[in-house]
């Protein structure tokens, strides 16, 4: 399976500002970051994202996306819409366990990755016929791609998406191929 992994457009979000799954606009044009990426992909393709409008909207204009909650970024429960200054000393709990840290009200990244994993047995299981593209955010990238290619979860934080940009991965039933990464 050919497997295209899109971050989202930059959202418009003060810098230093947690947003998870906070439903935040675009500080780019979903139409012309579409435009940069259709080059990069097959002329056919399933296209799957994330409900949350910054991943949406960009998945809008490259076709008709399959809507799917699995594939939103970590929750940081009352975090969300906060600075991270404001948040304080309670980032340092969170630094010292990145992935079984849960903000008040939120989830864990083992718990974000639990349902991105799901999705991604549920498409494997599918086995589609045809290229898939995916947009969704950092964090549910990380997991498909860290996971994909043999990485230990500790891993993954090295898994930089910049947003707008997109990645190429191929399965094979002997493993997982990076074709190229943040183009």
């Amino acid at each position: 399976m050919e497997l295209h992994l899109i971050r989202h457009p930059r959202p418009a979000v003060e810098p230093g500002i947690c947003y998870g799954q906070h439903d935040v606009g675009l500080a780019e044009s979903a139409a012309a970051v579409a435009a940069r990426l259709r080059p990069l992909l097959p002329p056919d393709y399933a296209l799957y994202a994330s409900p949350l409008a910054r991943a949406r909207l960009l998945a809008e204009e490259l076709g008709t996306p399959l809507l799917d909650a699995r594939l939103k970024e970590m929750h940081f429960g009352d975090w969300e819409g906060r600075s991270f200054a404001a948040i304080g000393p309670a980032i340092d709990a969170w630094a010292a366990d990145p992935l079984g840290f849960r903000a008040p009200g939120g989830e864990s990244a083992r718990e974000m990755a639990a349902r991105v994993l799901d999705w991604l047995a549920a498409l494997q299981q599918a086995a589609p016929a045809q290229p898939v593209v995916v947009v969704a955010h950092g964090g549910p990238l990380r997991v498909l791609a860290g996971h994909l290619l043999g990485l230990p979860a500790e891993r993954w934080l090295g898994l930089d998406f910049q947003c707008g940009q997109a990645t190429r991965l191929d399965l094979e039933s002997w493993g997982t191929t990076l074709r190229w990464f943040n183009r």
